[in-house]
């Protein structure tokens, strides 16, 4: 697969904000305005609203045609989603591809957005997982230093990057509802570093996501890359706020198998788990045993249909603070 070379911004561009899932801005209008301050004051750069950026209601029709709009309008350099959701599975996969493939800009999000970013890769366009407004951009307190280093390699940087783990992360919210919370800092815990498995090298170009985004195109038959170019994949992977049981999370990487993507693929990047939720507030304890278990049960499920591929687990990507980028294009891990 050949993917187009994303241009880099300049200060001063404008970056189109979308929610081609829920349309938190809507529901949510003080930390949408953090989120805009943010991009403004911290990126220098100037944020553009769409039509649906804050309908809640918005059909997929409306939400597909913002997309598309985004993308040929080329006063915009970059497009970054909200939020996520979970509907994306309904209508992406019947968006056009020429308007991508003729128009590439790049695409931040994750979660829901693992749809959006899989069209846009069989469209031959890199995008970004990861930095949504709502929740990266606009952190309570103040945004994470660790993330802002790599939101602007992102942004402006060429060349290639050395990815490193950071030393603390969080993945304890605080509420939205509470104006009062806007200023509130989140309490960060150690973090247990890259954990690996296997001692092979591997490269490739990045696909994947939301482990139950994957599921989803799995279950409904949506398009996604073929045996042949899962052979030079390395696949990308985390779970969500939704917490998934190891049981769940064994399943859809015995699904992966089973349709012969492991066997392919050249290497399996996993982001640290999200282990709470409000409702399930665990304990740090509680919380190092869902982690431990999920790891456990992924490094089993690969190695029954893969003995050697590399898989490191515990990455700064997904639904979990800080986060790093991670860029369709070639990936090495040794």
């Amino acid at each position: 697969m050949e993917f187009t070379k994303l241009p880099k911004l300049s200060k001063g561009d404008k970056v189109a904000i979308l929610s081609p899932s829920f349309a938190a801005p809507g529901r949510w209008p003080h930390v949408y305005e953090l989120g805009l301050k943010r991009i403004r004051e911290i990126f220098e750069l100037e944020p553009v609203e769409f039509p649906t950026t804050k309908k809640v209601s918005a059909s997929k029709e409306e939400r597909a045609k913002d997309l598309i709009d985004a993308f040929e309008n080329t006063e915009i350099k970059a497009v970054i989603a909200s939020l996520g959701g979970n509907d994306q599975v309904t209508y992406i996969k019947d968006l056009p591809s020429e308007v991508f493939k003729n128009n590439p800009k790049p695409f931040f999000g994750f979660s829901d957005n693992t749809h959006f970013a899989n069209h846009l890769w069989l469209s031959g366009v890199p995008s970004f997982y990861g930095a949504a407004l709502m929740t990266q951009f606009a952190m309570q307190g103040r945004m994470d230093d660790f993330t802002i280093e790599f939101i602007k390699h992102a942004l402006f940087d060429t060349g290639e990057i050395e990815l490193r783990s950071s030393d603390v992360y969080n993945d304890v919210g605080l509420g939205w509802d509470n104006l009062d919370m806007i200023d509130s800092v989140r309490a960060y815990e150690p973090n247990d570093g890259w954990i690996w498995s296997g001692s092979e090298t591997g490269e490739g170009t990045t696909w994947g996501g939301c482990l139950e985004s994957i599921d989803e195109l799995l279950r409904h038959a949506s398009p996604i890359p073929t045996l042949d170019q899962f052979e030079n994949i390395v696949l990308i992977a985390e779970t969500s706020e939704e917490i998934p049981s190891a049981d769940y999370v064994y399943r859809v990487y015995r699904a992966l198998g089973e349709r012969g993507v492991l066997q392919r693929v050249k290497g399996v990047l996993v982001g640290r788990p999200k282990a709470w939720e409000f409702d399930k507030p665990q304990s740090t304890e509680q919380k190092k045993e869902y982690r431990e278990k999920q790891r456990e049960t992924i490094v089993k499920a690969v190695r029954e249909y893969n003995p050697t591929i590399p898989v490191v687990q515990n990455m700064d990507f997904g639904h979990t603070d800080p986060q790093i980028r991670h860029n369709t294009q070639k990936s090495v891990l040794k």
